[in-house]
């Protein structure tokens, strides 16, 4: 299987992180800690200053992908983690953040950022964070409520990046032909493998050499399509600000009532299962309600749930 070194091209503006995620399974395998503080007015009081510890980046760690139907690991150098925590800052990225990649979140900042240079004086040992030297660590204040509840029912677990990096292929430099490669890779790439190369499997029904059944569905009801259509929409009035690239396709496909692979179910599924919590029905320029309507909203976590359950897959 291939390792593929990701590294930051000097000349492109473009190439770093524009942000960090807050996430439940973090692709670099290590959670955060959430640090208290304790105070003494009158009587002792234990405060929680609501800050979350934990790796950014770790040097030199393979972190598994898969592309269409190629799998493979990518990995950053400890020169790349250092210039991409350096441009992050000095680029005024430190209120960039996301809720799985999807919904940008408000009231979420990087206070604190540094690369781990002793194994047994820095901070994160404190903390029994026994990452390599090189990795970059960040504390990030959290004045987001929804966001803390997610953290203390122990439903977000650590940091993972968002930003773009060039290997050895030669990148494009236009942002907008950028969006279109995320768009490709993040979604047309699962799209295709379901329904032109297929995850073929073989219905137990039938005898050797008669029919194949195509693992993808389009069977959801209009409501979800009209959610998704109602985000568009919605999205469109707010200049398209929220939701990834992922989301913005996500409900493409809804909309079209185009199939979708088992997989995507599944990802719909978790997905609306943990976003609801951002949904306001009354507030229509919410990013989280935006989001949670892209995906198909509470018909679609119903759809999701059932479509599941119909082919006895968990969740």
């Amino acid at each position: 299987m291939n390792i593929i070194e990701l590294f930051i091209e000097d000349e492109n503006e473009f190439s770093g992180i524009d942000a960090i995620s807050v996430v439940e399974n973090p692709a670099i395998e290590e959670d955060f800690v959430a640090l208290k503080n304790q105070e003494f007015k009158l009587a002792e009081v234990d405060t929680e200053k609501r800050i979350l510890m934990g790796p950014a980046l770790i040097p030199n760690k393979p972190i598994y992908r898969k592309s269409r139907d190629k799998e493979y690991y990518i990995y950053f150098s400890k020169n790349t983690v250092k210039k991409a925590s350096e441009l992050f800052l000095m680029r005024g990225k430190q209120n960039n953040s996301t809720f799985e990649h999807q919904i940008p979140l408000q009231g979420m900042s990087v206070v604190e950022s540094w690369l781990v240079e002793d194994n047994e004086k820095d901070k994160s040992r404190k903390y029994d964070l026994n990452v390599p030297i090189g990795t970059w660590m960040v504390s990030m204040k959290v004045n987001n409520d929804k966001v803390w509840q997610e953290v203390k029912a122990g439903k977000v677990k650590g940091f993972s990046i968002e930003g773009y990096f060039a290997d050895k292929i030669e990148r494009p430099q236009d942002k907008s032909i950028k969006d279109q490669l995320a768009e490709i890779e993040n979604e047309e790439a699962e799209y295709l493998l379901a329904t032109i190369k297929g995850i073929i499997k073989k219905d137990k029904r039938y005898k050797k050499g008669q029919t194949m059944e195509l693992e993808s569905y389009s069977d959801y009801p209009s409501s979800v399509k009209n959610n998704a259509k109602r985000g568009l929409e919605m999205n469109e009035k707010v200049n398209n600000k929220c939701a990834t690239q992922v989301g913005k396709v996500r409900a493409q496909q809804l909309a079209q009532g185009k199939p979708i692979s088992v997989q995507t179910i599944k990802r719909m599924y978790s997905y609306l299962s943990r976003a609801e919590t951002y949904y306001d029905e009354g507030d229509t320029k919410a990013c989280g309600t935006i989001s949670y309507l892209l995906w198909g909203g509470k018909a679609g976590k119903r759809w999701a749930e059932s479509k599941l359950k119909e082919l006895g897959i968990d969740e």
